[in-house]
């Protein structure tokens, strides 16, 4: 097992990645370390996206000097898809923010059992 991990070293580091980006989703109740557990798990799957395009051996998807094989270059799809997931992970990320600026203004606090409580009590008092 241990020959398979050193082979495929970059799709082990995306799982680890995913690992602690999710783990950080579960269990921390800050809002920031949420949201930064999300931009890791992002950042795995990016990883291994781009890895899977990897051939050995092969170059960018740029014609140069008449070469025309497909067999030549690598599949260019897995780093467009990486580029349009990381723009989404950034446009996500800014609204995330400026949506837990608004709830720290209005709570004081970015815990999201005591916003919940919070909330909670002010619907109770209506």
């Amino acid at each position: 097992m241990l020959e398979h991990l050193l082979v495929n070293n970059e799709e082990a580091a995306a799982v680890i990645l995913f690992g602690i980006g999710f783990t950080m989703l579960l269990f921390q109740q800050n809002l920031i370390k949420k949201l930064i557990g999300m931009n890791i798990m992002d950042s795995g799957v990016f990883l291994f996206l781009a890895s899977l395009g990897y051939i050995e051996g092969r170059k960018a998807p740029i014609v140069e000097n008449g070469v025309k094989e497909t067999m030549a270059y690598i599949n260019p799809v897995p780093a467009g898809l990486v580029l349009t997931g990381i723009v989404v992970s950034v446009s996500v990320t800014a609204v995330m923010l400026s949506l837990s600026i608004r709830l720290y203004k209005r709570y004081h606090t970015l815990n999201l059992d005591e916003i919940y409580l919070m909330s909670r009590h002010q619907m109770e008092d209506r």
